[in-house]
């Protein structure tokens, strides 16, 4: 399978997340691809930042990008973003999510629940923007389910990690039927929901069912 996604900008993803993206259709796929490199592009700013005030700067870069409509201007993920149309602005939601986790730590359950509302913002977005507006409020569901999980995989501090936890198994992590343009979303909650919502993934077992949630949705 293959992806829009340009090569420098691939190297930023997860290993899970290029695996995730790598079952997105054809005609989703840099809608994902956009989506993923943002979560990835945000993450990266917050991780660098040494003080809030910096972050907080360079966060504010990236709203005022995605809702001016500017031409991307020789950047590649702005010009991978403009596949989201007038559905670039709900992206927002990711931005104002990786904001919270700015704060001193340890960050509380409500800044780690702003970064997973803003997940689920974002891709509920791109379930419009693939013409799946139907199933918007259970891809937002998922969308959180997996942002805890994800954020419980990556906290080193041992009180948000476990705040991550908690929230994560607090999650309905019942599967849904999603059309394919979502198939990434299925496999990303899906390996969440295998390991108990909040628990670390790999080895074979993990990518066996990786590959049936990616081949078949379920």
């Amino acid at each position: 399978m293959t992806t829009t996604l340009p090569p420098e900008l691939l190297d930023t993803l997860a290993p899970m997340h290029r695996l995730a993206l790598a079952y997105a259709p054809a005609e989703a796929r840099p809608a994902w691809a956009g989506l993923l490199a943002l979560d990835a592009r945000l993450a990266g700013v917050v991780r660098a930042a040494r003080e809030p005030v910096l972050g907080q700067l360079r966060l504010a870069w990236w709203r005022e990008r995605l809702t001016d409509g500017s031409p991307p201007r020789g950047e590649p993920l702005l010009a991978l973003l403009a596949a989201w149309g007038e559905h670039r602005a709900r992206l927002v939601a990711l931005v104002d999510g990786w904001e919270a986790m700015l704060g001193e730590a340890p960050l509380g359950e409500e800044a780690l629940s702003a970064l997973a509302e803003g997940r689920g913002a974002a891709v509920a977005a791109l379930a419009h923007l693939s013409g799946a507006g139907a199933q918007a409020q259970a891809a937002h569901r998922l969308a959180r389910g997996w942002g805890f999980s994800d954020l419980a995989d990556h906290l080193s501090h041992p009180e948000e990690q476990a705040a991550a936890r908690n929230l994560a198994a607090a999650q309905d992590w019942a599967p849904a039927r999603l059309p394919r343009s979502l198939r990434p979303l299925v496999v990303l909650h899906g390996l969440a929901r295998r390991q108990g919502g909040g628990a670390k993934r790999g080895g074979l077992a993990a990518l066996g069912t990786t590959m049936r949630l990616g081949i078949f949705g379920r």
